[in-house]
This record gives C-alpha cells, structure tokens and sequence, in this order.
C-alpha cells in the first residue's frame, strides 16, 4: 500500500543509537518508507520520526524517553505528526514505551522491521497506537531495500543473532539465534553495491565469524573473504565484530591472501583476567587471546588491531585490572573503544556480587585510558614517513574546513587528516595516496602534497548526489530455517597481500 499521495508525499526521519548493525538496520527503514512513497526530511519537521534505539548501555533509557519528551510539544502542535520506536529497547520494553509515553504511534522490534510502513499505516487508520513485537525473525533484513548512507562504503548483514551467552551482554535475547544468510546472496548484495561504485563492504554479524554454524560449515566464513577477491571493482573489505572463541586459522590465512581485506581487526577483549573472562561466560583465555594476535602479526605485520574493553565488571579485583593493563601493552592495539561496566536489567551480570563501587571503576577507566593513549601513540608514531592509501570520507575530520585537510581511512582502519596543497577536485570516495607527517594518539597527519589522487566512480556518484540504493537480495532460497549446504563460490589465486 503506497501511504502517501504523489501531490503531498510524506517525510520521514530517522534517529539511530548503538552499534554498526543499527545504523544498518535504519538504511533498511529508510529504504522501506522510500519504497512506500515517503521522502527523507532535511529538517526536523519531518511528518514521521523513527527511532532505531540501543539497549546495551546503562542511560538507553533515559536517553530514548528525554528525546521522546522533546518531541511531545511537536506532536501536541501536529497531530497528524507519527513517532516510531523500533530496535533493541523497543523489543525489550514493548508495551511499556506506550504507556510512558502515550504519544508514541507505533513501536516495533528486532524481528518485524519490514511491518514498520503497514504499521503505521494502520496507526493513522485506526488513530491508536500500534505495538507488535515478534519472538523470531519474520524476514531476513536483506530481502528489505536498502538506502545506503554512503557511495563510496556499505554495509553487508551476514548473519542476525548471537548464539554466545556473555553474563553482560542483553543482544542474545533481543536480537535472537544466530541466522545466517547463504553466501551467494551475500556476494549478490555485494555485487550490487559495487555496481552502484561503492569502494569498500563492511561484513557485519553479531559474532560475524561463527559465519556457517547454521549450515554446517565452521570454514565458511574464511570461504567468503576469499570469494569477495573475485569480485571486480570491490577494493576493501572489512568486518566485525569477530568473537575469539571462534577465530581459526583458516580466517588469518584468508586475511593475508586475500588481496581486497584490509589488514584490519577488531578483536574483542573485554578482560585481561582469567578470573573475570569466566564471570564474563567468555570462552577463551588470556594466553588464547594473545596467541591469536601473535599469529595476525606473523601473518600481516602491518595489521591494525582493535578492541573492546569494559572496566569494573562484577568482582574485578586490583590484580584482576593489571593483567588487562598488561594484555593492552601486549597486544599493541591501534585503539581500544572502553567501557565503564553498568548493569543491564535482564543479563546474569547484573545480580552479581562484587559490584564494584563506583570510584573505584571511574579511577580504573582513567587508569586504563592513560595506558591505551600511550600504546596507540607509540603505535601511530611508528607510521610517521610512511606512504598510506586514504579513501576519502564525509564527516571524519572535524576541523577540516578550519584547517585546510580531508580526511579518510587508511586500509588499516586509521583516521588520516591530509593537506591537498592545492589540488582540487578531490571528492568523497575517490583514493589518494599521501605521506604521514605528524602522528596522534587517535589520527595521524599528512601535510605534505598528496603523492596521487585517483578519481573513483564512487567519488561520481558522491559529486552527482546519487544516494546509494540497492534493492532486496534473494536468490529464491528459504529465508530461514536450515537451508540445503551449497559450496562457496571458489576462489582466485590470490597473492600475499
């Protein structure tokens, strides 16, 4: 049903929070309202405004409900004005973000993003609000269209779910049972991109390499790095967010020789301590950790690693902390995203004994900073001299305009602030090769002349405003339940990268 007339189409706006498989999740909204005749708002007034919320931090909340309170004036004004809440909190609170907050049009979950324009539809029908909540996917979200937010790099859903049971962790029960979608749809909607000029695909999973359990295949994932390689025009290929219980070999190998992956990693830590990754109900140990990274380095020594870090957990002792501290200058990572621990309602960790006080987890958090700023500043400064291919990006460089620079992502991830010294023309999505200067604990400068700049067909599509557009991928096989095992499509000799 088209809900809105070609004479007065109806805008929309979408407000994302949390993590790289929300803000996919909202080009799937907008690709959903644009396919139902509804036009993307450049100002706040927007006729529908959808919220795709995060439950994972502690003032989720808050956050969702102040910014729902901000908008009650709005809808008092325009009546005909609806609000949406749809992801992770949607799903755990349900009905109860209608009764906090009465003025909401329609909430949604995890599950059903594909019934979001029937309901509200039905919302302005019926003039009452609209709740539906399903247990179980209903549809994969790449049979969905898709408006891309970028040209030039794109999103790629491999699999929805987790099947891990991390004591902190609430995604589990939100977001369900891993699914994993077959390769060739995931090569076809990576295929589809590229023909559009995007540069760079993202593989997104929640445990983005336990790829295959769901067929039956524990090497399937390093299959499918090795089969992007085939596919021309894609010039990077990244992925997260692995889990370490389930990093093999084959995965590093398919890393290293595959020309098109980047030499990136995130590699989840959260704790250096034995003790507290067992609380954590985190399969592997410090010694397996830092072996993994011992053999990324053998394999690709120029590789960036990252990671994830939560401070304070319950029962965390000061010996507990140390041995984080010690895995962080071990490990060498190129940046660590922190966390302070806050208990999630719902998860084991939460009933824990042993919270820390508070104190004492904001004292560890500044301890732990101090020594992640000092190991990714030694990192950073060892690449001052050194030739780095910058994909040019929107957004990343705040004092661009200020300063003069661009700014993009080396193939290993880093942030790269660079001079033009007066070369023009250069546009998001095109490649530029350029020497670093200047090194900071999170950036790295480029002051000199670029060496080269390519002009990309992503960088056309950037400068011609052709916003990113694929539509649903299927190949016609079940969406879910437990497909028959098709083989990877194979791969080309690849040569060390």
């Amino acid at each position: 049903m088209t809900t809105a007339t070609q004479a007065s189409p109806r805008t929309y706006q979408v407000r994302t929070y949390g993590c790289q498989m929300n803000v996919h999740d909202s080009e799937r909204i907008s690709g959903l309202l644009e396919a139902a005749g509804y036009v993307r708002a450049e100002a706040d007034d927007a006729d529908v405004v959808v919220f795709n919320t995060c439950a994972v931090r502690e003032n989720a909340d808050n956050r969702l409900y102040g910014n729902l309170g901000h908008l009650r004036p709005a809808k008092t004004r325009r009546p005909d004005m609806q609000i949406a809440v749809g992801g992770c909190l949607a799903q755990k609170d349900r009905g109860e973000i209608v009764k906090k907050a009465p003025w909401v049009d329609v909430v949604f979950g995890t599950h059903n993003i594909g019934s979001l324009p029937a309901l509200l539809e039905r919302a302005r029908h019926n003039s009452e609000a609209e709740v539906e909540i399903l247990e179980s996917l209903e549809v994969f979200p790449s049979t969905l269209p898709t408006r891309r937010e970028s040209t030039y790099a794109g999103w790629v859903s491999i699999s929805v779910g987790c099947n891990n049971t991390c004591t902190f962790c609430i995604v589990p029960s939100l977001r369900g049972k891993e699914k994993d979608r077959r390769p060739g749809e995931v090569l076809a909607e990576v295929e589809a991109l590229v023909a559009e000029g995007v540069l760079e695909v993202t593989l997104l999973g929640q445990n983005v390499n336990s790829y295959g359990v769901e067929f039956g295949d524990r090497l399937a994932f390093g299959k499918l790095l090795r089969s992007t390689g085939s596919i021309e025009g894609l010039e990077r290929v990244r992925f997260t967010s692995p889990h370490p219980k389930d990093f093999t070999d084959d995965v590093i190998a398919a890393m290293a020789e595959t020309p098109n992956v980047c030499h990136s990693l995130h590699m989840p830590l959260q704790s250096g301590s034995d003790a507290v990754l067992r609380a954590m109900r985190r399969s592997y140990r410090q010694e397996r950790y830092l072996g993994i990274i011992e053999k990324v380095r053998a394999a690709m020594p120029d590789a960036a690693i990252t990671t994830d870090i939560i401070v304070g957990f319950p029962g965390e002792t000061e010996e507990d902390f140390v041995r984080t501290l010690d895995v962080v200058r071990q490990a060498r990572f190129a940046t660590a995203f922190t966390f302070q621990y806050s208990p999630r309602p719902g998860t084991p960790a939460a009933t824990m004994d042993g919270q820390v006080p508070k104190a004492v987890v904001q004292e560890r958090y500044e301890r732990l900073m101090a020594v992640v700023e000092e190991t990714t500043w030694a990192e950073n400064r060892a690449l001052v001299g050194s030739t780095v291919e910058v994909l040019v990006a929107v957004g990343e460089g705040r004092k661009d305009e200020r300063t003069g620079r661009l700014s993009g992502r080396a193939r290993d991830g880093r942030l790269v602030h660079f001079a033009t010294a007066g070369l023009t023309g250069i546009r998001p999505g095109d490649v530029v090769e350029t020497t670093v200067t200047y090194a900071a604990p999170h950036h790295l400068n480029a002051d000199g002349a670029p060496l080269s700049h390519r002009r990309t067909r992503a960088g056309d599509a950037f400068e011609a405003g052709r916003a990113t557009r694929t539509p649903g991928v299927s190949l016609g096989m079940p969406t879910l339940g437990r497909p028959p095992v098709q083989p990877m499509p194979a791969a080309p000799a690849c040569a060390t990268h």
